[in-house]
C-alpha cells in the first residue's frame, strides 16, 4: 500500500498541493500558538518599580477576603483603604515616613506631554529611585519635575489645576541619562503639599526601618493582622513591593488575552483544516472514480483502496506536518515582534528559544497528521465503495449529489445546531453575548451547511441570459460537486466574516440603543483629567440656573452566591430622588424612589432578585453591610449594574453628573454656562449617545483579522487546488467546445462563469448562516430586555465576497489558459 499510495503522490502531485499547503501552514500557526502559550507559561515576576529602593511599603487593605465553607474566597477591593491614622503615628515613631499619592495630570500647550501622566510627591521620587539630570527639586506650588525627554527646564505647562513651570528632570537610576525615555511611568513631581491637596487621601506610605520592627508595630494596632496581609495593611518587602506600583497585574492580564486569541486563532485554523483537506479529498476522489474501478476489476478490495487513500493523507500529513514545524520555528519571533510592537505584549515577551521546549512541535505536529487522517477518513470510506464498473464511465456528469452518510451528517448537525440555539434561548439566552459563544456557535452551523450544500446548488443557480450563461449553468448543475467544493470554502469565509463581525456590531448597536434608551438627561458632564470630578467644580454645577444635577460614582458591590463564589458585580452611587429625573432604568420591579441607605437596586442576573429581599453584600471599599432590594433592573446587554445611595459609595468619588434642563430654561444657555466650569467636559444627548457606542479594543481586533485572514487564506487554497484538478480532468470538453466553434474568450469567459456561479452560491449560503446567528443573537437580546437590533457587517461581507471572486476567477483562467494552447507539432 505505501508503494501504491507514493507512486500515486508523485503522479498526481497537483491534486495534493492544496492539502499539502494547507496542512503546513496549519502547522505553523499550531506551532507558533503552542510556543506563544510556552512563552507565557514562563513568564517573569516584574520586579518593583516605583519603590525599587524603598525598605518597607505599607499599603491599606486592597484585597476583600471572605470565609466561606470551602476556603477563604479574595477579591481586589475597588479601591484600596487608606492605612489608619493609628497605625501612621506607630510607624513614625520607627523611622521617617513617606505618603505616596498618585493622580492622573493632563498638561496642555506641549505637542510633545504624554497622555498618560501621573503625579506624586517629590519626596518619594528617591525610592524609584529617581535622580535629577538637570534643574532642581520643585518648590513652589507651581513648580514640577518632570520624567523622560518630553520637557525640559522653562518649559510651561497649563493643567486644569492652575499653570505649571518645569524646574528639572529626571531619569532613573538604571537610565544612562537625559533623553533616553521615561522608564516606567510618565511622572510629574510636585511639592509634598501641593500634592497633598491635588490628592488628599494616601492609600500607601514607605517606612524608612526594619521590617521586622514595621511587621512588630502594625500587629500591636490591628489585632486581625496575621502577616499575610489580613487586617487593615499590607506590609510589602521585597519582590513583593511590585504589589505598590500601578497596575501590578497589566502583565498577567496582557498574557491571559494573547492566550484567548491565539487559542482562538488555533481553533479556527483546526476547523478550517480540517475542511479543506477532508473537500480536497472527497473532490480528489470522486475525480478518481475510474482509477479506483480499474483497481477493483484488477481485484483489488474495498479496505485496499481504503488502506491506499488513508496511506496518501498519512504521506501527507506526515510531510505537511514536518514543513509546518519548521516554518513556525522561524515564524515565531516575528509574531512575538508584531504584538509587543502592537502594545498588546509586555517588552519583555519573546516567542521560541530553548526555554518553549518540544511539546509545542509534538503538539503540532500530530494533530496535522490527525486532521490529515480525519480529513480523508470519508473520502477513503467512499472510495471502498467503488464498483467495478466505474472503469466504464465516460460521462463527466455527476451522479447523485449527496450521499446517505453526507445526507445524515449534515442534517444531524443542522438539527444539533438548531437544539443548541433554542435551548440556550431558552435557558441562559446571555450565553450568546459572550465571546466565546458568538465565536464558536457558528462553526457547527458552517459544518452542518457545507455538508448540505450539494443540494442547494440547483436551487440556487438562476438561468442566465446568451449561450456563454446557459452553458455555465448546465456545467455548474452537471458537476454538482465541482461547483460545491469551490463553494464550501467561500462559505465558510463568508459566514465567519458575518458572524464575527454582525455579532460585535450587533451588540454594539444594541448597547448603543440602550444608552439613549436610558439616557434622560440633556446634558452628561464627565471630568476632563482623571477619573473623578472635583469638589468646587461639582458645586459649580450645581449652582447653574434652571438644571437638575444628578452626581453619581462608579462602585463596586460583592456578594456571595450560593455560599461559596463571591461574584463582584459593578454599581453606581446616586441620590435616588435625582436619579429618577435624569436616567430611564428598565425596572421589572419595585420603584426607584424606594432606594435608601438601608437598600440596593440589583439585576436580574443577580442570585438573590425579589423586592423586599435581604441581600449580604461588600462595598466597594470592603465595609459588609445587609441592604434591602428595593427594585429590580433588566439584564440587557450586561451593561446594567446595581446603584446604591451615595452612604454606600465605598469612597469612590463623583465621576459623572447628568443635568436635566428644567421646563423655561433655554439648553444653550445652560449648555454654555455648564461650559464654563474649570475641568469638566460637557457633551450633549446626542453626543453622549454616540461615545457609548462600544469600541472594539486591539486585541479583539487583532484576532478577528487573524481568524478572517486565516479563513481568506485557506478559501484561496482549497478554490486554486479544486478548480485547478477540474480544468485539468475538463481538457476533452474544452476540446469539444472549439471543434464546435467556441472562441478562446468565450472558453475563459465561460469557466470563470461557472467559478462566479459558485463564489455566488456559498456567499449565499454563507449569508443564510450569518442571518440565522444574527437572530439568534437578536432574539437574546429581546429576550434579555435589550433593543433587539440585527447590525451586519455589509462592507466586510462584499470585501469578503469579492476577494473570494477574484481569487476564483483568477484562478480559473490561469488553470484553464494552458488547455486552449494548441498542441506542438
Amino acid at each position: 500500500m505505501l508503494s501504491v499510495a507514493w507512486h500515486t503522490l508523485r503522479a498526481r502531485w497537483a491534486a495534493f498541493v492544496g492539502s499539502f499547503v494547507a496542512l503546513a501552514l496549519g502547522v505553523a500557526l499550531l506551532t507558533v500558538m503552542g510556543q506563544a502559550l510556552a512563552a507565557s507559561l514562563d513568564a517573569p515576576v516584574r520586579a518593583p518599580e516605583r519603590f525599587a529602593a524603598a525598605p518597607v511599603v505599607v499599603r491599606g487593605q486592597d484585597t476583600l477576603r471572605v470565609a466561606t465553607s470551602t476556603g477563604e474566597r479574595t477579591k481586589e477591593l475597588a479601591r484600596p483603604r487608606p492605612v489608619p491614622a493609628g497605625t501612621v503615628a506607630a510607624l513614625r515613631a520607627l523611622g521617617p515616613v513617606t505618603e505616596d499619592r498618585s493622580f492622573p495630570v493632563r498638561a496642555y500647550g506641549v505637542p510633545a506631554a504624554p497622555d498618560d501622566l501621573v503625579g506624586h510627591p517629590w519626596s518619594t521620587a528617591r525610592f524609584a529611585p529617581y535622580r535629577l539630570t538637570a534643574g532642581r527639586a520643585p518648590a513652589a506650588a507651581d513648580e514640577v519635575v518632570t520624567s523622560g525627554d518630553w520637557a525640559t527646564v522653562g518649559t510651561r505647562l497649563h493643567t486644569t489645576d492652575g499653570p505649571l513651570r518645569v524646574v528639572g528632570t529626571v531619569a532613573t537610576v538604571s537610565e544612562p541619562g537625559p533623553g533616553t525615555g521615561p522608564g516606567f511611568e510618565h511622572a510629574v513631581f510636585y511639592p509634598d503639599a501641593q500634592a497633598a491637596r491635588l490628592a488628599p487621601e494616601s492609600t500607601q506610605l514607605v517606612v524608612e526601618a526594619d521590617a521586622a520592627a514595621v511587621r512588630a508595630a502594625v500587629k500591636d494596632k490591628d489585632k486581625d493582622w496575621d502577616g499575610d496581609g489580613d487586617g487593615d495593611v499590607r506590609i510589602l518587602t521585597g519582590d513583593a513591593r511590585r504589589l505598590a506600583d500601578a497596575d501590578p497585574g497589566r502583565d498577567a492580564e496582557a498574557l491571559t488575552a494573547l492566550n484567548a486569541l491565539f487559542g482562538t486563532a488555533g481553533g479556527v485554523t483546526a476547523f478550517v483544516s480540517v475542511f479543506v483537506v477532508a473537500s480536497t479529498f472527497a473532490f480528489a476522489v470522486d475525480r478518481r472514480r475510474r482509477e479506483f474501478g480499474l483497481l477493483r476489476t484488477a481485484g483489488a478490495t474495498p479496505g485496499q483502496i481504503r488502506r491506499t487513500v488513508l496511506t496518501e493523507a498519512l504521506l501527507i500529513g506526515t510531510l505537511a506536518s514536518a514543513t509546518g514545524c519548521v516554518l513556525g520555528t522561524y515564524g515565531a519571533p516575528h509574531l512575538a515582534e508584531l504584538v509587543v510592537d502592537g502594545g498588546l505584549a509586555p517588552k519583555w515577551y519573546a516567542i521560541g528559544g530553548p526555554s518553549a521546549g518540544v511539546w509545542p512541535y509534538h503538539l503540532a505536529f500530530w494533530t496535522g497528521l490527525l486532521v490529515a487522517l480525519c480529513g480523508a477518513l470519508a473520502a477513503s470510506w467512499r472510495a471502498g465503495r467503488t464498483a467495478p464498473v466505474q472503469a466504464l464511465r465516460e460521462a463527466s456528469v455527476d451522479g447523485r449529489a449527496l450521499t446517505l452518510g453526507r445526507r445524515a451528517c449534515g442534517t444531524a448537525l443542522l438539527l444539533t445546531a438548531g437544539t443548541l440555539l433554542a435551548y440556550t434561548l431558552a435557558t441562559d439566552p446571555g450565553e450568546l453575548l459572550h465571546r466565546k459563544s458568538y465565536i464558536s456557535r457558528p462553526l457547527l452551523l458552517i459544518t452542518a451547511v457545507a455538508l448540505l450544500s450539494p443540494l442547494t446548488v440547483r436551487p440556487l443557480v438562476p438561468r442566465l441570459p446568451g449561450a456563454v450563461g446557459l452553458l455555465a449553468r448546465a456545467g455548474a448543475v452537471a458537476g454538482v460537486r465541482r461547483t460545491a467544493a469551490v463553494a464550501a470554502p467561500v462559505l465558510v469565509t463568508v459566514a465567519l466574516a458575518g458572524s464575527l463581525l454582525g455579532a460585535t456590531a450587533t451588540i454594539g448597536a444594541a448597547r448603543a440603543a440602550e444608552v439613549r434608551q436610558q439616557t434622560a438627561a440633556d446634558f452628561v458632564v464627565t471630568p476632563r483629567d482623571g477619573t473623578t470630578l472635583r469638589a468646587e467644580a461639582l458645586e459649580k454645577l450645581r449652582q447653574v440656573p434652571g438644571t437638575v444635577v444628578s452626581a453619581s460614582s462608579a462602585t463596586t458591590v460583592f456578594t456571595l452566591e450560593d455560599g461559596v463564589a463571591l461574584v463582584k458585580s459593578e454599581a453606581r452611587a446616586a441620590d435616588p430622588a435625582l436619579l429618577a429625573t435624569t436616567v430611564r432604568l428598565p425596572v421589572t420591579a419595585g420603584r426607584l424612589t424606594d432606594l435608601d441607605d438601608g437598600s440596593i437596586v440589583v439585576t436580574e442576573e443577580w442570585a438573590r432578585h425579589r423586592v423586599g429581599q435581604q441581600v449580604r453584600v461588600w462595598l466597594g471599599d470592603g465595609t459588609p453591610r445587609t441592604l434591602r432590594i428595593a427594585a429590580v433592573l433588566s439584564i440587557g446587554t450586561g451593561d446594567n449594574g446595581a446603584y446604591v445611595t451615595p452612604a454606600n459609595a465605598g469612597g469612590g468619588g463623583v465621576d459623572r453628573v447628568d443635568v436635566r434642563v428644567r421646563a423655561g430654561a433655554h439648553p444653550t444657555a445652560v449648555g454654555a454656562r455648564l461650559r464654563t466650569v474649570d475641568g469638566v467636559r460637557v457633551t450633549s444627548r446626542t453626543q453622549w449617545v454616540r461615545a457609548a457606542l462600544p469600541q472594539t479594543n486591539r486585541t479583539t481586533r487583532l484576532g478577528m483579522l487573524l481568524v478572517l485572514g486565516i479563513a481568506l487564506l485557506y478559501t484561496g487554497i482549497s478554490v486554486a487546488n479544486t478548480l485547478a484538478m477540474a480544468a485539468a480532468e475538463r481538457r476533452a470538453d474544452l476540446t469539444a467546445l472549439r471543434r464546435a466553434g467556441a472562441t478562446s474568450g468565450q472558453i475563459l469567459r465561460l469557466t470563470a462563469t461557472e467559478a462566479l456561479i459558485a463564489v455566488a452560491v456559498g456567499a449565499l449560503l454563507g449569508l443564510l448562516v450569518t442571518a440565522v446567528n444574527l437572530t439568534g443573537l437578536s432574539a437574546a437580546l429581546h429576550l434579555l430586555s435589550a433593543p433587539p437590533t440585527i447590525a451586519p457587517p455589509w462592507q466586510a461581507l462584499t470585501w469578503t465576497t469579492a476577494a473570494c471572486a477574484l481569487l476564483a476567477t483568477t484562478t480559473a483562467v490561469t488553470s484553464t489558459t494552458p488547455a486552449l494552447r494548441p498542441p506542438r507539432s
